[in-house]
């Protein structure tokens, strides 16, 4: 239950974040490459993060499940569900 309702800073969040895309990019997405700036956690119950990118329609379900299993390894979400929103970024 304690892992249902734990948060994450955002300084942590994306340090593990940023080690887990350097550790294995992004495929191409229409023979471009996905950047990603930054993640944040909006909510819990279950644990939710949103992932700002440039092209959130890129990001292929394996990288996605990579990256929970990233976080789960990282914060110890043994047995929890993780929920990733990906959004373009704003300009």
């Amino acid at each position: 239950m304690a892992q249902y309702t734990k948060r994450v800073t955002t300084s942590e969040l994306n340090r593990v974040f940023s080690e887990a895309t350097e550790r294995h990019h992004a495929p191409l997405f229409q023979g471009r490459r996905v950047k990603f700036y930054y993640a944040t956690q909006v909510g819990t119950k279950p644990p939710t993060f949103v992932i700002f990118t440039n092209r959130p329609e890129g990001i292929h379900f394996s990288y996605e499940r990579y990256l929970v299993n990233s976080f789960r390894e990282a914060f110890g979400f043994t047995g929890t569900p993780l929920r990733l929103m990906f959004r373009g970024r704003e300009r």
